[in-house]
């Protein structure tokens, strides 16, 4: 999609670096916290309250690391307290656009502006980097709060309790090694080993990345014919950030990232689990499968140069799921 270096934006390819043929995820940018009182989160600088209206999301429904953020608005009864600008599916020469569609691109709510790059430039004019969804905006200091979607999640998940009276914690204290663990070996081998595999130039790094991949489902499948979630009875945050992948897996994945050893309809625990999140209140109009299909077919032109939009399967998440 290209880079802004020093607030000058340059033409590049789009998603990441590569070594040796092996996909490089960039590192997020904008590390602050949304906290209850505005005291300083882990990272970054103190003064971010949680507050009614003040925060903006700017998200694609094509991007998982983005709907991860918008699940959590979802299930932590945020929708009327943070609003959200979505991006245009197709994502090209300027990245990220505010272009509109008839399918739920909404433009830029905030400011008008043409780019997503300008919401970076906005914030800092000398920033540098890969510009990426999702952006978390404070509309009172008019900058990012925050651009890493694995710390937005948590924001989400707690900062706002007093505020929505919703005290579901998908990150409770004493799960958080179990969750850690299995968050790691999610992120590396599955959320991001789909990209690994499917943006491989070489086929020693895509050997490396699919293999992986799917003996982590395999793990996944094993755990979940014991577990009625990755780590153990109660659903936690490394269910959902699991499942923003499993949803696109056979629609996109499979084919265009050539992940199909399996599809996720084979794995029979993988899938019930997938039907039954995709049913939770809230959760099902998160997902635009227009935006993930169109987005991965038309904009990565390295691996569909033609950009020709396939005849998907159809998949019912609908379907029972029969998981209790």
């Amino acid at each position: 999609m290209g880079q802004l270096v020093d607030g000058v934006w340059h033409d590049v390819w789009y998603e990441t670096k590569t070594s040796g043929g092996a996909f490089v995820r960039d590192s997020a940018k904008f590390r602050n916290w949304i906290t209850a009182d505005g005291s300083a989160g882990p990272t970054g600088d103190a003064g971010f309250k949680a507050e009614s209206g003040r925060y903006h999301l700017y998200i694609s429904n094509a991007c998982p690391w983005a709907h991860r953020t918008m699940v959590f608005r979802a299930l932590k009864d945020l929708t009327n307290h943070i609003d959200v600008s979505v991006v245009h599916p197709d994502m090209l020469s300027n990245g990220w656009t505010f272009e509109t569609d008839e399918n739920g691109a909404n433009g830029d709510a905030l400011f008008s502006l043409p780019f997503a790059r300008d919401i970076y430039i906005k914030a800092d004019p000398h920033v540098s980097g890969r510009v990426t969804v999702p952006i978390l905006w404070d509309k009172q200091q008019n900058t990012i709060v925050s651009n890493e979607s694995s710390e937005i999640i948590r924001m989400f998940n707690s900062a706002f309790d007093e505020i929505t009276g919703n005290t579901q914690d998908f990150w409770p204290a004493d799960h958080r090694d179990a969750i850690e663990d299995v968050n790691s070996r999610i992120y590396d081998t599955v959320n991001n080993g789909v990209y690994k595999s499917g943006f491989a130039t070489t086929q020693t790094a895509y050997d490396a990345a699919v293999g992986p991949l799917f003996e982590s489902l395999d793990w996944i499948e094993g755990i979940l014919s014991q577990n009625r979630y990755l780590t153990g009875d109660a659903i936690t945050e490394a269910d959902w950030r699991l499942w923003t992948t499993l949803i696109r897996f056979d629609m996109v994945y499979h084919q265009h990232f050539k992940c199909n050893r399996k599809r996720i309809i084979d794995y029979p625990n993988i899938w019930g689990f997938t039907r039954e999140l995709y049913q939770w209140a809230g959760v099902k109009q998160t997902v635009n499968m227009d935006h993930i299909v169109r987005h991965y077919h038309y904009s990565h032109e390295t691996i569909n140069p033609n950009r020709i939009i396939p005849t998907n399967p159809i998949i019912d998440f609908d379907a029972p799921h029969d998981r209790g």
